[in-house]
């Protein structure tokens, strides 16, 4: 069944009752968190680097004509063409096309989560174009035949366990020691031959430096750098909010991307292409393509309550910390981006109608903005989709009918006091140890995990007494 069928709630049960992707969400969003958090004590200039990397992409998007215009001049000024595609059906058309014209038969690429926005993987498999995922986690995805699950961590749905049982049927060498490291070389033998022999390969870019027309990839592994140099040709796609003024604003934001990212300092390769092969240049491609995609941005643009949303920097924070994704992964949100910013990109790109859920299956802890690199305020941008769903009648009658019932309640403190205690003596008839396993109308709750049992009075019956004894 196409995941898209499924509703959110399914896929939300679906991911409920697996144990072992609990796990595997457990090891990969738990490492991510303490290694931010020692990052953070390590780097006290976070918060005024913050307030920096915000105004300077607020700059940006408040000038993004003047900017994509220097970022276009330049680039073709060192001899790179450059493509403007309105939607994802047009990027992924202009990628499929500079393959076919270049007689591709193999394509390397690089993990890019815009490839995936504007479904580029499925375009080049429909053309007949082999496609090779270089980077490790996308490996394992294109063995697995399924979808990242995280923006930086694509395969982390998979435990190590799973993946060395991948790669024992599908390698020609498989690794014969149950260790990463002798897994890592298993996928490295697999890949080699095909890095030299690509005839185009395919990045994304973190940034986009308008004063030079250079992009800039950041990748741990090396595979970007063996990906786009030996190919004759190499295609870049990215958004067009990916911009910064020149090199030294990239690095401040690199310094945010980064250690919200993975918690190191630095990623193991920064690297800046800028333009085809030269003359006396000892490598790199012979022909440099720019994809610039819009895909609805210019309309977030004009939005003033998702604006905001165009300072994303794509560093995967917002979900390592959200009790939702930790509870559930990525794929329960049904498109590209998961998390809390997935939640607000899903409704721009495939409409509200469609993923009303996912703004609704936040807590609202605020934890995401807390942790965002460039003070994204997303608790207030998913408050402004529940709104919009209200207005626009979208919400189940059910839904409405029962928000009206409580509000005439909480609009009427003798009742909601009555209610409130009635409710609280119920809850505790089915409570055990602390905890309501079990209770008529709880059941969607308490199937996957046990509810709280609540204090014996409420806290405005706790207060009042308070009060009396003062």
């Amino acid at each position: 069944m196409q995941e898209a069928t499924v509703s959110f709630k399914a896929r939300a049960e679906r991911a409920l009752a697996d144990p072992t992707l609990k796990l595997a969400i457990d090891r990969t969003t738990g490492t991510a968190e303490r290694k931010r958090a020692v990052a953070m004590t390590q780097f006290p200039q976070f918060e005024a680097a913050r307030e920096r990397g915000k105004r300077i992409k607020d700059h940006v998007i408040a000038n993004l004509d003047h900017y994509l215009l220097e970022f276009e001049r330049n680039a073709i000024e060192s001899g790179a063409k450059v493509h403007w595609a309105s939607t994802a059906e047009e990027a992924s058309q202009i990628v499929v096309s500079l393959c076919k014209q270049a007689n591709a038969k193999r394509v390397t690429r690089v993990k890019s989560m815009l490839g995936e926005e504007i479904g580029l993987p499925h375009a080049l498999d429909e053309a007949g174009i082999e496609r090779v995922e270089t980077d490790l986690a996308e490996h394992i995805v294109q063995l697995g035949g399924d979808r990242p699950s995280h923006i930086v961590w694509p395969s982390m749905h998979r435990t190590r366990e799973q993946v060395s049982d991948m790669f024992k049927r599908a390698h020609r060498v498989p690794h014969q020691e149950e260790t990463i490291e002798a897994m890592v070389a298993s996928a490295r033998r697999e890949l080699r031959d095909k890095f030299l022999s690509a005839d185009v390969s395919i990045s994304g870019a973190n940034f986009l430096i308008a004063n030079t027309g250079a992009t800039c990839t950041v990748t741990n592994e090396g595979n970007a750098e063996l990906t786009t140099t030996p190919p004759r040709v190499h295609i870049v796609t990215a958004g067009i909010e990916k911009l910064v003024p020149s090199i030294e604003h990239a690095f401040l934001m690199l310094r945010l991307l980064v250690r919200s990212a993975t918690g190191a300092d630095v990623t193991q390769y920064t690297t800046f292409h800028c333009g085809p092969k030269q003359p006396g240049d000892r490598d790199g491609p012979e022909e440099f393509h720019i994809v610039l995609v819009d895909n609805g941005r210019t309309r977030m643009l004009r939005d003033a309550a998702l604006k905001e949303m165009l300072r994303c920097i794509r560093c995967g924070a917002c979900m390592n910390h959200c009790v939702v994704f930790r509870q559930l992964g990525g794929h329960v949100y049904g498109g590209t981006y998961p998390g809390p910013m997935g939640a607000v990109l899903t409704p721009v790109f495939d409409g509200l109608e469609s993923s009303r859920d996912l703004p609704h299956a936040c807590t609202m802890n605020g934890k995401c903005q807390e942790v965002c690199p460039v003070a994204i305020p997303l608790p207030t941008l998913l408050r402004g989709w529940r709104d919009r769903s209200w207005r626009e009648g979208l919400e189940p009658t059910a839904a409405r009918f029962g928000l009206s019932i409580h509000t005439f309640v909480a609009s009427h403190p003798r009742l909601y006091r009555l209610g409130t205690a009635i409710a609280i003596k119920v809850m505790r008839l089915f409570s055990r140890g602390g905890l309501v396993r079990g209770m008529p109308g709880l059941g969607a709750w308490t199937k996957h995990r046990d509810f709280p049992a609540p204090a014996r009075r409420s806290f405005m019956a706790m207060y009042k007494n308070s009060e009396n004894k003062r």
